[in-house]
């Protein structure tokens, strides 16, 4: 696929929870066996003032890609990560990954909250 203007990596979709991910040399980045490095990046990076339907589509098309891919899984965390601000990645849109992102951060939040072990748990209710 190619390269979006704000990213330095040439990859950008994959969808989520899959089997084990396939053994492969671990020397060769993740991004060598995507899917999406045959398509064309207009499947996975809108064009301006694209309508809402059109952006479906579009979108919904760059999934089935990600459903595909070997390496959905990397391609996604990546995105989660850096985070991307823009395309489909991992098979999620940037909408969905700002969900993905705010729940996790909600999790943590609520980790740190809660008492560790069962003896803090009492002590905190009693």
């Amino acid at each position: 696929m190619l390269q979006p203007p704000h990213s330095s990596l040439q990859v950008a979709a994959v969808p989520a929870q899959r089997g084990p991910v396939r053994d492969r040399d671990q020397d060769a980045p993740w991004h060598t066996e995507a899917v999406c490095r045959r398509d064309e990046a207009g499947l996975f990076f809108a064009p301006s003032k694209e309508p809402t339907a059109a952006r479906l589509s579009r979108e919904e098309a760059a999934k089935r890609v990600c459903a595909r891919c070997p390496v959905m899984v990397e391609c996604r965390e990546h995105a989660l990560l850096q985070p991307e601000p823009y395309g489909v990645w991992g098979g999620l849109t940037a909408a969905e990954r700002r969900v993905v992102l705010a729940r996790r951060r909600r999790r943590e939040a609520e980790l740190k909250k809660a008492p560790r072990t069962p003896a803090a748990r009492i002590a905190a209710a009693g």
